[in-house]
Formats: structure tokens, sequence, C-alpha cells
């Protein structure tokens, strides 16, 4: 328990085993509101020992994006819901990373074909809004006693349901409504420019 330096071998191996993992971000505002999200299906990767990334899905709002355009900065937390207790916390500072942005193409070969639901349906590329880069600057494990024990049932199908639905020109439409700003007025940048 405690910090730790690099994300090791071990630390991956568990990290890569967690069906979901918990992104937060906050504005400088003291009055803004802070942005808790639950992120899941095959989304995270280790890109080095302290260095992660993840594929942003298409939701409801873009709060992570418009903090990170602010001040970069990000946790993320893991939790063990089977097995031995652990919390591991990544902090560190963020950027998004769009489909116009020069990284994008060797950041998103690192997620192969993409996110997988419960019936192994693939989820449709238009639904990838970005992709959210992590220099970790802090790794922390703690216990986790207080964390229950669950089981998982699978993935769900809702957002490709969903996306399936939209088609790439009404999710595009659907970011330009919703992913444009923050809960406090922030901007976001735009996935889709």
């Amino acid at each position: 328990m405690g910090r730790r330096e690099a994300i090791d071998d071990e630390l991956r191996a568990w990290i890569e085993a967690q069906p979901v993992f918990f992104v937060a971000t906050a504005p400088l505002a003291a009055g803004g509101h802070v942005n808790l999200s639950p992120k899941g299906l095959d989304t995270f990767r280790v890109l080095g020992p302290r260095e992660v990334a993840y594929l942003d899905l298409t939701g409801s709002g873009n709060e992570t994006a418009a903090h990170l355009a602010e001040n970069g900065r990000i946790t993320l937390m893991f939790c063990a819901f089977e097995g031995p207790p652990r919390i591991l916390r990544l902090y560190g500072r963020g950027r998004v990373v769009r489909r116009s942005d020069p990284a994008w193409t060797g950041l998103r070969g690192r997620f192969g074909a993409g996110p997988v639901t419960a019936g192994a349906r693939s989820l449709h590329p238009a639904a990838e809004r970005q992709i959210v880069h992590v220099a970790v600057d802090r790794i922390a494990v703690s216990c986790g006693f207080g964390v229950p024990l669950l089981r998982l049932v699978g993935p769900r199908e809702a957002l490709a349901e969903w996306a399936e639905r939209k088609g790439p020109e009404g999710l595009r439409e659907y970011r330009a409504r919703r992913n444009r700003t923050s809960l406090d007025g922030l901007p976001a940048p735009d996935p889709d420019a």
C-alpha cells in the first residue's frame, strides 16, 4: 500500500482486469462543479510506467474535456470489487486528443478494434468521441477495505444500441448540442473538429 513510482507489470495486469474505472476533474472556479464519471467497456490502456489513456465514448456531457482544456487536472480511480481489497488512484495532467489531432492515429491504434458489449457487438466507431491522454504524476494504492464485493454480470448493450440508432450523423449532431460546454459554461473542445 502507499505510493508507487511507476505502473509496473503487476499493477498493469490488475488495472486491465478491472471492469470499471472512475474519472474525476474539476474547474478552477471555487463554485464550479466537480465531475466524477464511471467508465466501462474495454476503453482503458496503460501506455507506459507513468502514461495512460482511455477511449472516451459519446455521453450526455463533456465535463472532462472542458475541465482538461481549462486546467489539465485529472484523477483516475480503480477499485477491486472482487478478490483482495485495493483502491488505485492515478493523479496527473490530461489532455483531449481528437480525430483531427496528429496523435489520434497512434493512440487509437492502441485500442484495437474498439469496445465490445455483452453480445460481442462492437461499438460503432462514430460513438468514439475522443481519447483522454494522461501523464501520471502520482500513483497511490490504498486498502479498499470499505469497498463491497460485487459480481460482474457483463457489459451493457445500451450504448451500442443507442449509437446504432443515432448513426454517425446523429451522433455528431448530438455532440454539437450536448457536448460543447460544461455545466459551469466552460467550453469543451469539439470532438468532431
